[in-house]
């Protein structure tokens, strides 16, 4: 087991190179802006976003060992804990300075929701801190530079478009749909740390309220496309904010999972799937 379990994110249990083939990243790992762009666009663009094991009636399990298992060795998906710590782990293995943080999903919301997502803020000499979102699902495709307090960070990505600024109490990333400027989360600067992102985790596998435990929910980002099964409602958004939308029947399930996003589930775990999505219907 790693010594530091407190404080650090266990980068001498990962197979680092393992990581950069699933991603696909093959150039050299100095700590500069240019890499972290890189890893960041890889990671988002190769591993999908998904809940499955809460719906086929199975823990989510952190720590790099189990992450690796599951996002890289079987070529699984995970959320945003998932992702977040194997990019810490990433990162801190190829000595990267950054603090992780949570942040409160609000999707245009406006009452107080509890802290449910984790992110990165990441420290480079000679730059601006940046903010790193590889687990949410929808991208961004890479890092957001922290602009000064008063003012906004505004980027389009291969058409994608994301802004970052500092609101009336915390920080907000907001993203630009088919209907403008949505913000997709508010968070602060305060850090957070494995055990923190262990409670976070249980709740959002295990709490009845929790939007991850009633349905499947599975997303693919990638430069042109954003595909999303929530349930068996499949849509694919592009760039532009132009939608396409269909309905699948359960049994269609372990296909699209396959086919679309990447995912392929053995046929005990297919089989379930559909019983658990049927059963919910």
């Amino acid at each position: 087991m790693s010594e530091d379990l407190g404080y650090g994110w266990q980068s001498d249990l990962l197979d680092l190179p393992a990581y950069l083939k699933r991603v696909g990243y093959h150039d050299d790992l100095k700590p500069t802006a240019a890499t972290l762009r890189a890893l960041h666009r890889a990671h988002v663009t190769s591993i999908p976003f998904e809940n499955l094991e809460v719906i086929l009636g199975r823990p989510v399990e952190l720590g790099v060992e189990a992450l690796q298992a599951k996002l890289v060795d079987r070529a699984r998906g995970g959320y945003c804990f998932e992702h977040t710590e194997l990019f810490a782990a990433v990162l801190e293995k190829a000595g990267f300075e950054f603090t992780a943080l949570a942040g409160r999903v609000t999707m245009g919301a406006t009452k107080l929701l509890p802290s449910t997502h984790a992110l990165l803020q990441v420290r480079i000499p000679g730059e601006p801190d940046l903010l790193c979102d590889v687990g949410f699902g929808a991208g961004p495709l890479e890092p957001l530079a922290f602009p000064a307090e008063d003012g906004v960070t505004e980027v389009e990505q291969d058409g994608w478009g994301f802004r970052l600024q500092h609101g009336p109490r915390t920080w907000e990333l907001h993203q630009r749909g088919a209907g403008g400027w949505l913000q997709r989360h508010t968070f602060t600067l305060n850090e957070t740390f494995h055990i923190d992102y262990e409670l976070f985790n249980y709740f959002i596998a295990t709490h009845p309220r929790s939007p991850f435990t009633t349905r499947p929910f599975v997303q693919k980002f990638s430069l042109d496309s954003h595909h999303v099964l929530d349930g068996t409602n499949l849509t694919t958004t592009r760039p532009d904010g132009t939608e396409e939308k269909r309905t699948l029947a359960p049994q269609h399930l372990p296909a699209t999972l396959a086919e679309t996003f990447g995912i392929v589930l053995d046929e005990p775990d297919g089989a379930r799937l559909i019983a658990s999505v049927e059963e919910r219907a």
